[in-house]
């Protein structure tokens, strides 16, 4: 059923952009562009001023049944890496197994979400761990793009310019967040931020045993159509979205027109910011032109990925 593939093109080897393991030197980024040069991405992950590194990201593209399947996700975890990383290596996995995915992909991303927190849970029930981890994911299926966000990290886009969020941060003091919170019998507290039970800055996560039913891996989904006025995509950890508005983001990876020199520089702008978290962000650029305007050889396939982990400048 799933095979490999550069999106929107012929099915490939070669689904991961980069080795996990080159991020343990403290930063890596790379990219790639479809063959009929129709979307590019680029990620740009750096450890930052935190002594380890709990962010994690996935790239996959697939071919299902005939149909052209993208998926990025953006994980930070919480109180360790494990949930975060769980979620690199099987959250796509089960999302694209699921019998549904093509017919109700709605329901098959919501219904994945929640399995895969059970089975993360059930994979660490005999640790004295709690670690948890947020997910911001974006799925094109075909045409059509859904956003499924847990937890403080977010994707935005870019409309003519104009920053739109796709997704809105669990926050503990949000009202609706609250009220759930309330109604399950847990507590919202002031420590120094709000948080659920005076533990967790965020109000939803997958992981978090301790916490649950109050801390829930119940996914916020938008979704919709890609039209001519879609230009690109940012998905990012906190460690970006606590320094850099919105529509600094956008203008930022607008203004620079190959995805992994855009989401360097959301990094690096990010860090010189005053960030103070780990720092992870995927650029998606769509480019609207039909295959005939395409010169021969302008696509790039995941095989021909620059990657680079050269310092930051600081």
């Amino acid at each position: 059923m799933m095979g490999a593939a550069s999106c929107r093109g012929k099915p490939r080897p070669g689904v991961n952009v980069m080795p996990e393991n080159e991020v343990e030197a403290g930063y890596a980024s790379g990219g790639w562009k479809s063959e009929d040069g129709q979307l590019s991405c680029g990620y740009s992950t750096f450890r930052g001023k935190r002594a380890s590194m709990e962010d994690f990201y996935d790239i996959k593209t697939s071919n299902i049944d005939g149909k052209m399947v993208c998926l990025f996700g953006i994980f930070d975890g919480h109180g360790g890496s494990l949930a975060a990383e769980y979620l690199k290596e099987h959250l796509f996995d089960n999302m694209v197994k699921h019998p549904q995915f093509l017919t109700n992909t709605k329901l098959a991303i919501r219904e994945t979400f929640k399995q895969t927190d059970e089975d993360f849970l059930e994979s660490e029930k005999d640790t004295f761990r709690d670690d948890g981890s947020t997910a911001s994911t974006a799925v094109l299926v075909g045409n059509h793009l859904y956003v499924a966000n847990v937890g403080d990290s977010r994707t935005i886009s870019s409309k003519a310019g104009k920053a739109i969020a796709l997704s809105e941060d669990h926050k503990p003091n949000r009202s609706d967040e609250r009220r759930r919170i309330e109604n399950a019998g847990g507590v919202v507290m002031w420590a120094g931020t709000w948080r659920v039970g005076g533990v967790l800055a965020m109000s939803r996560a997958f992981g978090n045993r301790l916490l649950k039913p109050f801390v829930v891996a119940e996914p916020d989904i938008q979704d919709q159509e890609i039209g001519e006025e879609l230009e690109l995509l940012v998905l990012a950890t906190d460690g970006i979205w606590d320094v850099v508005p919105n529509e600094e983001a956008v203008s930022l990876a607008g203004t620079v027109e190959d995805p992994e020199a855009a989401a360097r520089k959301l990094t690096e702008t990010a860090f010189t910011s005053g960030s103070a978290d780990n720092i992870t962000c995927i650029v998606v650029k769509f480019h609207h032109k039909k295959p005939e305007q395409l010169e021969q050889g302008d696509a790039e396939t995941v095989e021909d990925a620059v990657d680079s982990s050269d310092d930051i400048q600081k």
